[in-house]
């Protein structure tokens, strides 16, 4: 399922097309501003997204065989809840 389609199916089940586009839209940028002030979102029944950081580290080229410095970064974690993971099985 896409956002088009994820828009399509919110519609179906309760609003306009462009109301569903709208509140599509508002849960994903809360969600989004969340994780960017690095704030965990727990979604109940669902799963909980979380920012985590890695640590800069020294890799190897596969070409080269040379050391390269890999910075550290943020990455977007997602954990998936009982009820989800239950659902899938």
């Amino acid at each position: 399922m896409n956002k088009a389609e994820l828009v399509e199916a919110v519609a179906q089940s309760c609003c306009t097309k462009k109301e569903a586009q709208t509140a599509v839209d508002s849960v994903f940028d809360a969600i989004k501003g969340s994780l960017k002030k690095k704030d965990q979102v727990a979604i109940s029944g669902f799963g909980t997204f979380k920012v985590k950081e890695t640590k800069a580290r020294t890799g190897r080229n596969p070409k080269t065989g040379e050391s390269i410095q890999i910075p550290a970064k943020k990455k977007i974690a997602f954990r998936a809840s009982k009820d989800l993971k239950a659902l899938l099985n």
